[in-house]
């Protein structure tokens, strides 16, 4: 059963339309691009789901599809086609071969060198494919999906070039056709959750920095892992109020926490960090975050494989919907204000954060969006373009998390986003009743 999420004190009430406390809804600090959906990091694509362009329209890109449940009349190579990409600051991304055929691909990620480049993601229009985060010089990583035939873009933020096309051909070993809108819908709430446990398993990592700073006393290494770590809770802010207890312990911001509560998580501790600017007395208060971040990993992971079973526990398409509109709510009442990041002031980390996770949410539900409304999807999708180029003028490689402070934002800046999130919100406000008419 399902409950719609209470505002903690201090929320407010628009954001109590995102989705409910069984379906796990986040809410804390945010980054990365405004792509979509993962359907795997360091594993296949959820499912038998193939994932590739379709023909729908997209403001000027093609939409992407999911799930397949029909054969396709073309035959798909025997094995998975491993993909190398290495990662330099001379050359940014580059990928071996950068044309494979449709059906499972593996990608070999190495980063050689390259300081500003810490994240990959493979991309279908809006959609995130796959992805690697934390690619620190020396590190590698793996990731497999499987794709239809089309278009994609290799993202590599940071590099020469950040966008690098990269080609699928053939046809995957299925396709949507014949997909019933039941199955369409059941697809896009399987691969919601692949997402929000890979943007766990991305967030552990930082947070482990987090505490490794503290106890050795680095208040530099400190704050870079504090902004590292905000950006993969702020993605998944639609669960986090699944889990009440933990997305308090986690997230409350002072305002919120009752009278004789202890006060936990991110922002006492960025308080500290960016306020006192000590790490003093922080030990206990860092490993508490990385236990409950751990807690959060096992019962998310256990909504998902409900909702795999299907058996009307984990993630229902209705609530993804409202998540990403009322995820949206929650950027205009918070991070637009300068509310949510108010000692370290990388509101506009959490707010580019936010709406990604809000489009990931409205791609995994394209294909069944395009079967129930088919000027729908190119509409949002053209908003969240323009959502997305209004905020990457903000972009700051100097600064703490990449862009620009809150306090140097003019009032023209606040209302030129406030007015493209608007343009976001008032569409994706309809997807819900759409969903289950």
């Amino acid at each position: 059963m399902f409950f719609l999420r209470r505002d903690r004190p201090g929320r407010t009430a628009a954001a109590t339309s995102v989705l409910a406390a069984g379906a796990l809804l986040l809410s804390a600090c945010g980054s990365g691009s405004t792509s979509a959906a993962s359907t795997g990091a360091g594993s296949a694509a959820a499912g038998s789901a193939v994932v590739g362009p379709s023909a729908s329209a997209n403001s000027g890109t093609e939409s992407s599809g999911a799930v397949a449940t029909s054969p396709a009349s073309s035959a798909v190579a025997s094995g998975p086609t491993t993909v190398s990409i290495s990662i330099t600051d001379a050359k940014g991304c580059v990928a071996t071969p950068d044309t494979v055929p449709a059906g499972a691909v593996t990608f070999d990620v190495e980063n050689l060198d390259a300081t500003g480049i810490t994240e990959l993601e493979l991309i279908s229009a809006q959609r995130i494919v796959g992805e690697r985060e934390n690619l620190t010089p020396g590190f590698s990583s793996t990731f497999t999906v499987k794709v239809d035939g089309g278009s994609y873009q290799i993202y590599c933020p940071g590099g020469a070039t950040e966008k690098i096309p990269f080609t699928v051909t053939g046809k995957a070993a299925a396709t949507n056709a014949g997909s019933s809108l039941a199955t369409l819908l059941q697809q896009a709430a399987v691969d919601y959750g692949t997402y929000v446990d890979n943007q766990i398993e991305f967030l552990i990592p930082p947070v482990e920095e987090l505490v490794d700073a503290i106890k050795a006393d680095n208040l530099r290494a400190a704050q870079e892992a504090y902004a590292k770590a905000c950006p993969f809770y702020e993605r998944i802010e639609p669960v986090a109020e699944s889990f009440p207890d933990l997305d308090s312990a986690i997230d409350l911001r002072i305002g919120d926490v009752e009278a004789g509560t202890e006060w936990t998580g991110f922002h006492p501790i960025e308080k500290a960090l960016f306020v006192t600017r000590s790490t003093k007395g922080l030990s206990a208060l860092g490993d508490k975050l990385l236990v409950d971040v751990e807690d959060l990993q096992t019962k998310a992971k256990a909504l998902s494989a409900a909702t795999v079973a299907d058996n009307g526990k984990g993630y229902q398409p209705f609530e993804i919907a409202n998540g990403a509109s009322g995820l949206l709510d929650e950027v205009l009442k918070s991070k637009i204000t300068g509310e949510e990041e108010a000692y370290s002031r990388i509101d506009l980390l959490d707010f580019q954060a936010n709406v990604e996770g809000s489009l990931q949410a409205f791609a995994t539900l394209q294909p069944a969006l395009d079967d129930i409304d088919p000027t729908l999807v190119p509409t949002i999708s053209a908003k969240f373009d323009a959502l997305s180029t209004a905020l990457d003028a903000y972009r700051d490689s100097k600064a703490l998390g990449g862009w620009t402070p809150y306090p140097d934002l003019t009032a023209a800046d606040k209302k030129k986003l406030t007015d493209a999130l608007l343009a976001v919100q008032e569409p994706m406000s309809a997807i819900s009743a759409k969903i289950t008419k």
